[in-house]
């Protein structure tokens, strides 16, 4: 494909993050992007907002102008995501009338292919990591390209435009490598980080194994003469790459020995090979925030940045939104907003929230997201969530799948041991305006979002009036 000889491009989903990211990139090549998702967000009124035309229902009908000309087919790209069912009219019409369509995968293997690329991949950690990453290299002058899974809050954007090259004169990218739908098989890094290959997509993969040996394919195609780093549990072996390990167990390459955390800091020095790097600090919870750190500075050693240089960025590493994302923070109600979706993530987060909270009593709102993860995992998530004093429980959100019989949030329900109950969007804040909270924390890859400002100006609300009443 020669993107010179492209000028319009469509995206079928166009308000997924990676979609969004991608179609920023084209947008500021100066390509007309339109694109098409289910509901308005604020990610495509930021869109639109930049210039994008987007359409809400999935009708041929809608299309703008410059995309019905089949005849000038061969400088359009039509972009889509698996998440779209195959019976969707804008794919059989793009289809039909011989455009050239490509997954989103695809596109960004396309786009990393002559590129000096840096690959996250890992059922979780991926996205805080590859946004660390993207930004130690920016703050300390490597001038990067980055497709980022969030929101990073230090740019307010998934998509960082950069003019840096690498010795050789290639552009230096960070991307997100997707395990879904082995989407990250359209990446040969440079350099690949691996943080987890926890369970999951088990409706692709139908096995933990098959999963597992993706991701050791994926492993295989970094390049020869590449650097592999990965987490320190995890049983994997390069074959034309150097590897590096990390993780908080001292036996990792690179590890940290904490000094001091508290609520708003971890304060650390990091051991890599043939250095050590003091006195770090990092301005966010969780140990697995410091472990996704020493990914972060594995990756900027290889890049040879100055150590003095990683240890100022990290400390000015503000995050992502919707990652431990803290909305309200005072003495009498904290609300925090995170998008866990996994059990191994909700448990990691929560472990977070009581080190930070100890003794207060913690309130969570859950959304499950996808009727085949919720049947897979749902003793999981259940032995995760009761970690938190009470719950209440959304609806399953479905994203790309039909109801599978039988599966509900019930199947959790019945198998916490804590306090909890099933919730509409309605009741649940219902229940915030009447009910006493100290912390409060949102958890989900769904709709759940658009609770968080309702939330807020509710216990925005509750605090101004308790403060008069004093």
């Amino acid at each position: 494909m020669n993107f010179e000889s492209i000028n319009r491009v469509y995206f079928i989903g166009i308000g997924g993050i990676g979609m969004s990211a991608l179609a920023r990139f084209f947008h500021a090549a100066g390509k007309t992007v339109a694109g098409y998702d289910k509901t308005p967000t604020t990610l495509t009124d930021d869109l639109i907002k930049e210039g994008m035309q987007i359409q809400f229902e999935d009708k041929a009908e809608l299309l703008p102008p410059v995309f019905c000309d089949a005849k000038q087919k061969d400088s359009a790209l039509i972009v889509f995501t698996p998440a779209i069912p195959a019976d969707s009219e804008l794919l059989n019409y793009f289809q039909q009338q011989g455009y050239f369509l490509v997954k989103r995968s695809q596109v960004l293997g396309l786009i990393t292919r002559q590129a000096c690329t840096i690959a996250v991949a890992g059922t979780h950690g991926k996205t805080t990591t590859s946004t660390m990453i993207a930004h130690v290299l920016k703050h300390s002058g490597v001038d990067c390209t980055a497709f980022l899974g969030g929101i990073s809050k230090n740019y307010n954007t998934n998509l960082l435009i950069g003019n840096a090259k690498d010795e050789i004169g290639r552009p230096v990218v960070v991307v997100e490598a997707d395990e879904y739908d082995r989407s990250f098989l359209q990446l040969h890094p440079d350099c690949a980080v691996i943080t987890a290959m926890d369970p999951d997509h088990l409706d692709i993969y139908k096995t933990h194994e098959a999963m597992t040996d993706a991701y050791l394919d994926f492993a295989s195609q970094v390049k020869s003469g590449g650097r592999l780093i990965v987490r320190n549990d995890l049983k994997i072996q390069p074959r034309h790459a150097e590897i590096w390990t990390y993780g908080m167990n001292n036996q990792a390459d690179c590890h940290a020995i904490i000094h001091k955390s508290d609520s708003k800091a971890y304060h650390y020095d990091i051991i890599y090979p043939a250095g050590k790097l003091k006195n770090v600090s990092l301005t966010m919870p969780g140990h697995h925030n410091v472990e996704n750190s020493l990914a972060a500075i594995a990756v900027a050693k290889w890049m040879k940045v100055p150590d003095e240089k990683i240890k100022s960025a990290l400390g000015l590493f503000e995050g992502i939104k919707r990652r431990f994302e803290f909305i309200i923070n005072h003495p009498s109600i904290s609300f925090i907003d995170d998008y866990a979706h996994h059990p191994d993530e909700i448990t990691a987060t929560l472990s977070s929230v009581r080190e930070i909270f100890p003794g207060k009593k913690i309130t969570g709102i859950f959304q499950p997201h996808l009727f085949s993860r919720t049947k897979d995992f749902a003793d999981a998530f259940a032995k995760s969530l009761n970690k938190l004093d009470s719950l209440w429980l959304l609806p399953i959100y479905p994203a790309r799948e039909k109801p599978i019989h039988g599966v509900t949030s019930d199947l959790i329900l019945k198998k916490l041991s804590i306090k909890a109950t099933i919730e509409s969007f309605e009741s649940v804040l219902l229940k915030i305006e009447n009910e006493k909270t100290e912390v409060l924390i949102t958890l989900g890859a769904g709709d759940i979002d658009k609770l968080v400002m309702p939330i807020k100006k509710i216990l925005e609300r509750k605090l101004n009036a308790h403060s008069n009443e004093r």
